[in-house]
């Protein structure tokens, strides 16, 4: 390693504290200030409760005295992928749209609010009943995946005192 970049990687540290970067998990992060502060709504479909269930492991559960709300709106669409030559679907696409809004529950403004999107697969190649267990496993992986880029915009979220 070379003297230069070794100087770099000490330097490191000060450049990102002078840019005001706080860490997530750090005191003031906004990790730390959501932590079992967000009462999600309560789920009215399948896919509510998983997305649910996932924003609550990565935030932390809290009651409905809790500092901030999340409002959901979840759209869930199939799109045909693979088609044999007997016309019959053989893969589909299962995509996703979360709209999210964190309100603060004492002024009841809106902090932040904003839109993911994304998609997961599955087969229809084998039996009834695996093709649904893999359509169910599908729409869980995605809710996952949605909770997660919704978890790391409420991040990057510039929380009020």
């Amino acid at each position: 390693m070379s003297l230069y970049s070794r100087r770099s990687l000490l330097a490191l540290p000060l450049a990102l504290a002078a840019c005001g970067f706080t860490p997530v998990y750090g005191v003031d992060g906004t990790g730390t200030k959501l932590r079992g502060q967000v009462f999600v709504q309560e789920p009215k479909t399948q896919a509510g409760y998983l997305i649910t269930r996932h924003l609550e492991t990565q935030l932390g559960r809290s009651g409905s005295d809790a500092r901030y709300g999340l409002d959901l709106v979840i759209s869930l669409d199939d799109d045909e992928l693979a088609i044999d030559d007997n016309g019959d679907t053989e893969r589909f696409d299962i995509i996703g749209i979360v709209e999210y809004s964190l309100r603060d529950n004492t002024t009841g403004a809106v902090v932040t609010s904003g839109q993911v999107e994304n998609f997961t697969g599955f087969s229809t190649t084998g039996t009834t009943v695996s093709t649904l267990a893999s359509e169910r496993d599908a729409v869980e992986r995605l809710m996952v995946i949605l909770g997660d880029q919704i978890v790391t915009k409420l991040y990057a979220t510039d929380l009020p005192a």
